[in-house]
């Protein structure tokens, strides 16, 4: 009978991220339909920037090409390095800033936005030796990057961001929208 009791307990246990994170959520950005992002604030104003479960990468049994961290020819996420205490030498990143660039086995391109604006502390270099990370696990291994809000913004990076009930509303009305009959 304890066994059971344990067994129960474990599966309502909510995992690291649902625990320690507040999910938010930027819909068809740029106006790409479905290309949805997500960021997950942590208490500490850490921000790591994920793919929603929705994102077209995520769907349809895609597989990943690549993954390229190089934005321009003068930009690369990838000679991002901060040092000592308040991360000096991150680049900067403003809402609209790519992260990186996901080319799929289909040739789709997809660029990766910051979502918010702040000082970038890293970049996830583990998709690049196994982009498939970013499929199975995209909260966790398969991050994008992670984010530092200034400390004045960083109330305010959240009011151009849904929260996860007003963004399962929006998918909930888009996969109604995508059933109807044209």
């Amino acid at each position: 009978m304890e066994i059971m009791e344990e067994k129960d307990t474990e599966a309502k246990a909510p995992s690291v991220v649902d625990r320690y994170y507040t999910r938010w959520y930027r819909a068809d950005l740029k106006g790409k339909s479905c290309e949805d992002h997500c960021v997950l604030q942590h208490s500490n104003r850490l921000c790591v920037v994920t793919l929603a479960d929705t994102h077209p990468i995520l769907q349809n049994g895609r597989t990943i090409k690549s993954i390229n961290y190089q934005i321009s020819n003068g930009c690369s996420r990838l000679k991002n390095k901060v040092s000592g205490k308040s991360k000096r030498g991150g680049q900067f990143l403003t809402d609209y800033a790519p992260l990186c660039r996901i080319t799929c086995t289909d040739e789709t391109e997809y660029t990766i936005y910051s979502c918010i604006r702040g000082r970038l502390l890293e970049v996830n270099e583990n998709i690049l030796e196994t982009p498939s990370l970013l499929l199975e696990k995209p909260s966790t291994d398969g991050y994008i990057a992670v984010i530092l809000p200034k400390f004045e913004e960083s109330k305010s990076i959240t009011e151009n961001l849904l929260s996860r009930e007003q963004f399962e509303s929006l998918v909930s009305k888009r996969t109604v929208a995508q059933s109807q009959p044209s």
